[in-house]
């Protein structure tokens, strides 16, 4: 089994999201371990997210489970039911195709680090909750539309085009 080297694996900021929407995840850093374990059939990640920082837009997968644990510091976990606080140790978890949206928000002042695995498929299908987007996920990558698969407008996405 071969043991990874986590001050070897890099964490990387960054979003797919189109336009300004991508802002909203500035303050989360992803360290992909499963890719650098060579892992395939789900990926493992640790993310950090930095004070006021959130792991994403509300939202939720057809195709795709997902779990997470807190590993440090503490976040709030917000979604269709409310907030939640969680704690070192704490998990959670979101089936596929329950649409329940959800993301995580460091409401702290210090950062904090969790755990989150998820499934692989060739094909995925997500919406976000508080928007009127969607994004499909295959062989040609994340392509993001409105909820009915028309085209985003530049307003959707905070793109002036300037």
């Amino acid at each position: 089994m071969p043991k990874l080297d986590l001050s070897q694996i890099p964490f990387k900021g960054g979003s797919s999201y189109p336009g300004k929407l991508a802002e909203a995840t500035a303050g989360r850093f992803v360290q992909r371990v499963g890719d650098a374990g060579g892992l395939t059939q789900y990926g493992v990640n640790i993310v950090r997210l930095e004070p006021q920082g959130m792991s994403s837009l509300r939202h939720y997968h057809m195709e795709q489970d997902e779990f997470a644990i807190i590993l440090s510091g503490s976040c709030t976990l917000i979604d269709d039911d409310g907030e939640h606080d969680l704690q070192p140790g704490d998990c959670a978890t979101w089936p596929a195709g329950e649409a329940n949206g959800h993301h995580l928000v460091n409401k702290t002042d210090a950062p904090m680090t969790f755990l989150v695995v998820g499934t692989r498929t060739p094909t995925e299908t997500g919406y976000y909750s508080d928007i009127d987007m969607m994004v499909k996920d295959d062989e040609n990558g994340f392509a993001f539309t409105r909820k009915d698969g028309s085209p985003l407008t530049a307003d959707q996405i905070g793109d002036d085009n300037d």
